[in-house]
């Protein structure tokens, strides 16, 4: 029965991008004010949003009363509108919008834009994005700062990609992102390249959308955005799923629910249980699926948000005919279905006449199952054509993204030829007049710091510049050369990721200069005990990964154990209350089947969160390492 869930993967994977547009995407700040109380807050809200509402409440109260300037109010009403849109809340959100745009009515003031960003992107109804859609471009054909110009992109983006228009969001949100990059914004290229991986996902290109998804999930880490890190995890999760890497997807979604369990996200934790329940589904874990369906089912409800109710019914009525409770789960699909199911995505209703098509069958309704089957047809096949056609608009719009690039790539070859060729006629005149040994060795000179020049900005792209360990990118370029050395000759590889235990705590008790000491010396230690063959690399904020080449379990293990008893000798600068370092790690083990870096990481992830769940300041191995190793190991792993 489970095999009929779904007609095929790309009817799927449909229904799970829809999800992308509608859920718990946290909209992070665009514009921050320049006040430093309201900045703090507003950084806050992406980190803790429940916090950060109820402290602006708290001014917002004061600053009435004290009859503050109306744009200090209007900065209080988006921190609060930020904070709702953060907890989903988007009538909230909008409401606190429009009254903080009301006391600043003019349309260029930063506190106006930034409120304008938060209101369009918690507008749901087809109406009000295509209303929102003119007022961003209106707004941009009178001339921005270029700082609005690619929040305005961005907005723009996210109002084409809620309207199922990935070809033209790719191209808003594509111009936003090289912007951003050109200009040195960090933050707000981590803005869109979340809103861009969920593009890349929906146009089927999964390697681009988890390689910008892994981007921002390294800087919420970094910079302790508990909830952007929670929803980063969270959308890492559905493409995982889809992938059918159902470990680390499972892993993801844990993770994330977390995080929301962490800040007192509700929503959070309903989407995570949602997508949890989805997943079960997919192994046969009804029972699981289930109980993790009924608790996103009642927060849901508390919330009153009707198409996530509606999705989180049809999974449990999936649920029922799974069981055989065929007429259960016909009853709820007939609800769900009433009057076309308009209250939801159309994308997301497609699917559902097919789950029922399954029901009516299973009750002997065969004049209702053909109805259900001509109508699912009928919509997969509009969707499919629609969907055909917008893919091929946004790739061609890549494709004159990326040659308008090339065209401004050659143009400044050109121009540095052009210097060049100057340069080198400046230099034969020197030559011509400077006498021959003087000219030599100026130029061998020249050519030798020229050569070191190079090696250090080589070295320097390569390496994490607080730790001196080799950055996330060249660790992933070292350990994939390693896992293909493994496979190609059949020797084992192991992978530890490993995680400094509290060390947020160590940052907000002791400074963030204490904790990056620590990461500073822990790196020392790491270079003085691993192995010489190991790679060693900064993985992201206080995680790193350890790639063991020709190591078995056993001698993996004792690797990261010797690790785990030195790290505890690191001094805490600051420290009062004799707080102590310990790491957390995961171990896994290349097999032939699973010779990617994505694989055995997740696989090492899976044991390390096993690790933190066991205590801390332990070493795990994944389940199917485990089932491999030796009967020294399974000694100490008991």
């Amino acid at each position: 029965m489970l095999g009929l869930r779904r007609a095929g993967v790309i009817a799927r994977l449909l229904q799970i991008f829809s999800l992308l547009i509608t859920c718990g995407v946290a909209h992070a700040n665009c514009i921050f004010s320049p006040d430093p109380v309201i900045n703090r807050l507003q950084a806050l809200a992406m980190s803790n949003p429940n916090d950060a509402l109820a402290r602006a409440d708290t001014l917002l109260e004061a600053a009435t009363a004290a009859k503050a300037p109306a744009e200090k109010i209007a900065w209080m009403h988006a921190v609060r509108a930020q904070a709702y849109s953060a907890l989903e809340l988007d009538g909230e959100a909008r409401t606190a919008a429009i009254a903080g745009m009301k006391l600043v009515p003019d349309a260029y003031a930063p506190v106006h834009l930034a409120l304008f960003f938060i209101d369009a992107e918690n507008i749901y109804d087809a109406e009000g994005m295509a209303a929102a859609k003119r007022n961003v471009e209106a707004v941009r054909a009178r001339g921005v700062s270029s700082d609005a110009e690619r929040c305005l992109l961005l907005t723009l983006g996210t109002l084409q990609f809620r309207e199922n228009r990935a070809d033209q969001a790719v191209v808003s949100l594509t111009q936003a992102y090289q912007m951003s990059d050109r200009a040195g914004d960090r933050r707000q290229r981590m803005l869109v390249a979340s809103a861009l991986s969920k593009v890349m996902g929906e146009l089927g290109d999964y390697r681009q959308a988890l390689a910008l998804n892994a981007e921002v999930i390294e800087w919420n880490a970094a910079h302790d955005e508990t909830l952007t890190l929670s929803v980063s995890r969270y959308l890492r999760g559905i493409i995982l799923h889809e992938t059918h890497e159902y470990d680390a997807a499972l892993l993801a979604f844990l993770n994330a629910r977390a995080l929301s369990v962490a800040i007192g996200d509700e929503q959070g934790i309903a989407f995570s249980d949602m997508r949890i329940c989805d997943l079960m589904i997919d192994l046969g874990d009804t029972r699981n699926a289930r109980t993790r369906c009924d608790d996103a089912l009642r927060i849901f409800a508390a919330s009153g948000t009707i198409d996530v109710i509606k999705q989180t019914r049809s999974y449990l009525a999936e649920i029922d005919l799974a069981e055989g409770y065929a007429a259960r789960a016909l009853t709820s699909l007939n609800d769900i279905l009433a009057n076309g199911a308009s209250d939801m995505p159309p994308r997301e209703v497609t699917p559902l006449y097919k789950l029922r098509a399954d029901a009516n069958t299973a009750r002997g309704n065969t004049v209702a199952a053909y109805a259900d089957l001509d109508e699912y047809m009928r919509r997969y096949t509009t969707t499919m054509e629609t969907r055909r056609i917008r893919q091929v608009a946004a790739l061609h719009a890549r494709f004159e993204i990326d040659r308008e690039i090339d065209r401004n790539a050659t143009l400044q070859r050109e121009l540095s030829e052009s210097k060049l060729r100057q340069d080198e006629l400046q230099r034969r005149t020197l030559l011509a007049i400077t006498a021959g040994s003087l000219a030599v060795a100026l130029l061998t000179a020249l050519l030798i710091g020229a050569r070191s020049h190079r090696r250090q900005l080589a070295s320097l792209a390569n390496l994490d510049v607080l730790t001196g360990l080799p950055n996330r990118r060249h660790t992933a370029q070292r350990v994939e050369a390693a896992l293909d050395r493994s496979t190609r000759v059949g020797e084992p590889l192991t992978i530890a990721l490993i995680d400094l235990d509290h060390f947020k705590t160590i940052n907000d008790r002791c400074g963030h200069a204490s904790g990056d000491e620590v990461l500073k010396d822990f790196a020392r230690l790491a270079r003085e005990t691993l192995r010489a063959g190991d790679t060693f690399g900064r993985w992201g904020g206080e995680e790193f990964l350890l790639a063991m080449p020709g190591a078995t379990l056993d001698v993996a293990l004792s690797v990261v154990e010797r690790l785990r008893t030195v790290a505890q000798t690191i001094r805490i600068p600051n420290s009062a209350d004799g707080m102590k370092v310990s790491l957390s790690a995961g171990l896994a083990i290349n097999e032939s089947h699973l010779n990617s870096l994505e694989a055995v990481v997740a696989r090492a992830d899976i044991a390390l969160y096993r690790a933190k769940h066991d205590g801390r300041n332990i070493v795990r191995i994944d389940d199917a390492s485990l089932d491999t190793a030796s009967s020294g190991v399974r000694r100490a792993m008991r």
